[in-house]
């Protein structure tokens, strides 16, 4: 499984749930397509202009390759305090 989302610090995340998900031809692709791995947050990430178009994209080509995808085209706010 992935989560697909844009996140202010990172661009473009690809986040797999384990590293089971990581198969060559994921790994292929996103790096393909300009992704780098992240070891700090243990995703993949990029920068985008066009964050729907590209969330989509991400998610059918993830979604063709054989993984459930969760994906959001706006980032999720983190707190710096944590959850209230």
């Amino acid at each position: 499984m992935f989560l697909v989302v844009p996140d202010p610090a990172h661009g473009l995340v690809a986040a797999p749930q384990s590293s089971r998900d990581l198969t060559p031809g994921t790994v292929e692709y996103l790096t393909a397509h300009g992704f780098a791995w992240n070891e700090e947050i243990e995703a993949y990430t990029c920068r985008a202009d066009d964050i729907p178009a590209a969330v989509d994209r991400i998610t059918r080509v993830l979604r063709g390759l054989g993984h459930h995808v969760l994906s959001s085209w706006g980032a999720v706010p983190r707190s710096a305090s944590g959850p209230d």
